[in-house]
């Protein structure tokens, strides 16, 4: 393994490691601003469009400057402003955790956009398909931040302590990674594709299908531990297992899942991951209880695992559009989902229950399995 591969991966674990850390905790975070589901649905809002208004500017800050400076530039603010967080209790309040959140969701976009910018010229040195083994340690990060984050709770660790804890672990990571990311010159740039094109129909279902495994996976990177405390009555040390054992499947399930690709095609496996994610939501709302729970959250992060590379690809190699016209839109399409899904769920959890807002989920779970047996490249 080549060093910048070995500093992208480095990026990919930070961004999962520090994500799952803060989520892990989100209900101590509800606890001490004393706000409800809805309130801090509008807070992960803040993060959401600070994202999606980084993105598309993000691009055009990579022409200009190269993927490298942008990665290491916002790998080192999303980490800073992260202790930020508990702060914001005993400063501004409510408007001040908004904010953070804002500015959060801004590095996190930027970081999400150039880290895979630095992936896709890895892939290109490599001259093979690596892409998913990025993925997948970002799913290491998530399980190792979703242990850490059951650990500290254990400890009975400070909010403020243990973020900065992981934070100092991160920082060390992004500081050695900087050193071998690949320098691309802003000048070799191309600028000559445009970046959306209306899509075929092919392409909106595989749009589709990736906005619903998407936001899946962010309702369960968010909610999955509330939900464990809070439905399923989990002590308060045992509730991040839950987010752990999903993202150890997602983990799991990204690496191998080139080779059941191979074996059974895309379609295929596309259908029995969406019967998985499914069974697996099937079981979590079904039977709310910590251990059931648990199984239900593991199964469902096996099934989720391959949709989204696998969508990716397709879009990738599509025949009617030009090269990254189909990735960009499926990627802006499933990024929605992943970034808007869980203050939706929040605000459904506060009119109605966190039980029957993850049941939404498992709908949309349903309509991306149909989608992908009825999809005809």
């Amino acid at each position: 393994m080549t060093t910048p591969r070995i500093a992208v991966n480095l990026l990919f674990f930070v961004n999962g490691f520090v994500h799952a850390n803060l989520a892990a905790r989100f209900p101590k975070v509800q606890e001490l601003f004393q706000i409800d589901n809805g309130t801090f649905g509008f807070v992960l809002l803040a993060s959401s469009l600070g994202a999606l208004l980084a993105m598309p500017f993000t691009g055009w800050l990579i022409i200009r400057n190269g993927s490298r400076r942008i990665a290491i530039a916002s790998v080192f603010l999303y980490c800073i402003f992260v202790p930020l967080v508990p702060l914001m209790y005993v400063m501004p309040g409510l408007t001040g955790l908004w904010a953070v959140f804002f500015v959060m969701g801004i590095t996190a976009g930027m970081l999400d956009v150039s880290m895979n910018a630095q992936a896709v010229m890895v892939e290109q040195h490599y001259r093979k398909p690596i892409m998913t083994s990025f993925h997948a340690l970002f799913s290491v990060g998530m399980v190792a931040g979703a242990g850490c984050g059951a650990l500290f709770v254990k400890l009975n660790t400070t909010l403020f302590l243990h973020l900065n804890i992981i934070i100092a672990i991160s920082l060390a990571c992004a500081a050695w990674a900087q050193y071998y990311l690949i320098y691309d010159k802003p000048a070799e740039k191309k600028r000559d594709e445009p970046a959306f094109r209306l899509p075929n129909a092919a392409m909106v279902s595989i749009g589709i299908i990736a906005f619903c495994c998407m936001l899946g996976e962010g309702a369960m990177a968010d909610w999955s531990t509330n939900y464990m405390l809070n439905i399923a009555q989990a002590p308060a040390a045992l509730a991040p297992i839950g987010l752990s054992a999903f993202a150890l499947a997602m983990t799991t399930g990204r690496f191998f899942g080139d080779a059941a690709r191979a074996r059974w095609g895309h379609q295929k496996l596309m259908v029995a991951c969406g019967f998985l994610a499914t069974a697996g939501m099937i079981i979590a709302l079904g039977f709310p209880y910590p251990y059931t729970t648990i199984i239900g959250l593991f199964i469902t992060g096996a099934g989720l695992s391959s949709i989204v590379p696998i969508a990716y690809s397709i879009a990738g190699n599509t025949k009617d559009l030009p090269p990254g016209v189909g990735l960009a839109m499926v990627t802006t399409v499933g990024y929605s989902g992943f970034l808007f899904g869980p203050p939706l769920i929040g605000l459904l959890a506060d009119w109605y229950s966190l039980r029957i807002a993850l049941g939404l989920v498992g709908v949309l779970f349903v309509i991306m399995t149909l989608l992908s047996a009825r999809y005809k490249s």
